[in-house]
């Protein structure tokens, strides 16, 4: 493998052959293909799939992402910023891309036009801004709406909605490509369901139906994420925009099991010291642990620096052939320590799995995230930089020596 073919999974590519040094990240583009097959049949034929992969694709590469997305059915990308869509357009991804990020400046809607995003606007300040870039430049400039029907963030008010769609089919260099909104509860459980997703497609449902009877198209009509998308059919409308979905994971145990999918993303890192140390031993900062018996303790090197939150401090396992291992003491930095007493066979060199499967065991974000009271979307946002991303066939490539693994 060169060195650019690790650059386009990390910005801080290590030198070849020592990508595997440390801890990295594995992704299955293959699963990420898959997925996307399995919801373009869960929505059917007459649905469009948006493949969301802003935030580097959820921490998994947003190129590389895209482009098995793309290959697996979905036929168009959302992301968060404009630097995240010109990275896209740079990498040779021509399907259209929509910014789901608010943009109001000039020179942020200027460089939309020239790398041909959909901005999303919220009134009619920012179209009449594109209307001005676009007749300048000579070429018509795409767009969507978003209309906020129960969020409270971007959108503007869902009652407004055909007002802004009229206003907004005047105008000569816009061209409005769709009409969305976004479900603020579509992951909640039946037994705690307020309302809020019937009301907001209500919401969203009367905006049509005036676009309907006064003769005006908002262009493409969205609402579902990957929740939305799981619970419903009745939310698919003309697309749906999935981004945890997509990397394998369900946005909540309930809908698990909707629509098969696979994890696209293993987190691996390597023992580095193994220490024998006695009972009553203090590990770590503040010694937040102490061994209750004669001990094998063996330090891995990856840390909260590298997305492995310190919450999970005395509360994390990782798999080894299988086995499950406890983490002990605070995490750190740049390493962790784990109890392998009971497990001879892990050596300097062996590599561990924090997150994917190992022998038939699965540690998985969710294990996470609960025990952190967070949400997965966090934890696989969360990996940083310094871990190479690759492929599993480059990570079969890099390092040939594994330890006792």
């Amino acid at each position: 493998m060169t060195q650019a073919t690790t650059a386009s999974w990390s910005n801080a590519a290590p030198e070849p052959g020592l990508a595997r040094q440390r801890a990295w990240v594995e992704i299955d583009t293959e699963a990420i293909s898959a997925n996307a097959r399995s919801l373009k049949r869960c929505i059917g034929v007459n649905t469009s799939l948006m493949a969301v992969v802003k935030a580097d694709g959820y921490g998994h590469g947003s190129i590389p992402v895209a482009r098995a997305a793309l290959a697996g059915g979905a036929s168009q990308c959302g992301v968060a910023t404009l630097a995240e869509g010109i990275e896209l357009r740079r990498a040779g991804i021509e399907a259209p891309i929509l910014v789901l990020g608010s943009l109001t400046q000039v020179e942020e809607l200027r460089s939309c036009l020239h790398w041909q995003l959909m901005p999303t606007i919220s009134g009619m300040r920012e179209a009449l801004l594109c209307q001005n870039l676009a007749s300048d430049q000579g070429q018509p400039m795409a767009l969507q709406l978003k209309l906020d029907t129960g969020m409270a963030r971007l959108g503007a008010d869902w009652q407004e909605g055909p007002r802004l769609v009229a206003a907004i089919s005047e105008l000569e260099a816009v061209q409005l490509m769709g009409l969305y909104s976004h479900l603020a509860s579509a992951d909640a459980a039946p037994e705690s369901d307020d309302g809020l997703t019937i009301q907001q497609q209500q919401r969203f449902d009367t905006v049509l139906r005036t676009l309907h009877e006064q003769g005006l198209n908002g262009g493409s009509r969205h609402l579902a994420n990957s929740a939305g998308t799981l619970r419903s059919a009745g939310l698919h409308y003309d697309l749906v925009r999935v981004g945890l979905c997509l990397y394998g994971h369900s946005p909540a145990p309930h809908l698990a099991g909707v629509t098969p999918l696979e994890p696209a993303l293993t987190l691996h890192a390597r023992v580095t010291l193994i220490r024998e140390v006695g009972a009553g031993v203090g590990v770590s900062y503040g010694h937040r642990f102490r061994t209750s018996r004669p001990s094998r303790l063996a330090v891995v090197g990856i840390g909260y620096a590298d997305g492995v939150p310190r919450q999970l401090s005395n509360q994390l396992e990782v798999l080894f052939a299988g086995q499950r291992l406890p983490q002990v003491g605070a995490i750190t930095m740049d390493q962790l320590v784990l109890d392998a007493t009971d497990c001879p066979a892990l050596e300097v060199g062996s590599v561990v799995t924090l997150l994917g499967q190992d022998g038939g065991e699965q540690i998985t974000p969710t294990d996470w995230s609960d025990r952190c009271q967070t949400i997965p979307w966090e934890i696989l946002c969360g990996f940083k930089h310094r871990l190479p991303r690759l492929t599993a066939a480059q990570a079969a490539w890099e390092v040939p020596n594994d330890g006792a693994h």
